[in-house]
């Protein structure tokens, strides 16, 4: 059995009480301080005021504690909305908001299927209110998140770069100003340079929705076809 199906053991009164509940919520409690190498099966038993070897009643690997913080943080991401675009765009959105709450989801999101209670019942609802052929639902969902894992991906990127040098994105931007003055004076990257010195530059929030924009439009002009 998965860890989802797998039964917890029996209630202990000593020393201290314990459940699978608990001890994602202190792994959760870890990672969000200190990013997922801050958490280990015997850091989050230490946290829990417990001996390692009480955890392994309720999980089997640090790949199982894993994978229920994963489904736990799903539980935040409710998407709403009447119809499949503006469901979609809650999903998005939503999503982003879990990433920006618990920054180390962004090196877990991807990959297989999220296959825990919390992500099949979000699952579930955004299939039900797709409203479109069958065929195309899931090529939709992926592609919508595809771009939001890209999407905060590069944010908390960026966000880590800020801490590890100092300098917030503006800051490094200034930094480099001399190196691209002198390079784009030589005419080698017109383009780049006009998009660079006329383009109006969008903060985060404003790419990531007009990006969203883009990629819902495309799919909606790809529906009506």
């Amino acid at each position: 059995m998965v860890v989802w199906e797998r039964p917890e053991p029996p209630e202990r009164p000593a020393p201290a009480p314990l459940s699978r509940e608990r001890i994602v919520g202190a792994a959760i409690r870890l990672a969000d301080e200190g990013g997922l190498d801050a958490v280990s099966l015997r850091k989050v038993a230490a946290a829990l005021n417990v001996g390692p070897m009480r955890l392994y009643g309720y999980i089997d690997t640090k790949e199982e504690l894993l994978d229920l913080m994963l489904d736990a943080v799903q539980a935040e991401i409710r998407p709403s909305g009447d119809g499949w675009r503006e469901v979609l765009r809650s999903l998005a959105e939503t999503t982003r908001q879990a990433v920006h709450q618990h920054e180390w989801l962004a090196d877990l999101l991807g990959g297989r299927p999220q296959l825990g209670p919390n992500a099949l019942a979000r699952g579930d609802a955004v299939v039900a209110a797709m409203g479109i052929d069958v065929d195309h639902v899931m090529p939709v969902i992926e592609a919508v998140n595809a771009y939001v894992i890209g999407a905060v991906r590069r944010e908390i990127t960026e966000l880590r770069a800020e801490r590890n040098t100092g300098m917030d994105k503006a800051q490094w931007q200034v930094s480099y100003g001399p190196y691209l003055r002198r390079t784009f004076a030589g005419g080698r990257f017109p383009a780049l340079s006009a998009v660079i010195h006329d383009a109006v530059h969008l903060d985060a929030d404003q790419t990531f929705r007009m990006g969203l924009d883009f990629l819902l439009d495309g799919i909606e002009a790809r529906l009506a076809r």
